[in-house]
């Protein structure tokens, strides 16, 4: 599974992330990426769910 932080945004005073994971489809086996934007400190919490 291929975790990747891409790029740190700002937005006034509050610092963002955008992070973006592959996740593997139970159904059909293919794979799909999910987008989120987050504060640099929840990015591992967000890389580690399923």
């Amino acid at each position: 599974m291929a975790k990747k932080s891409v790029a740190s945004l700002q937005t006034g005073s509050k610092r963002l992330t955008k992070a973006i994971k592959m996740v593997k489809s139970p159904k059909s086996g293919a794979y799909t990426f999910v987008e989120a934007i987050v504060d640099p400190a929840n990015v591992k919490d967000f890389l580690s769910k399923k």
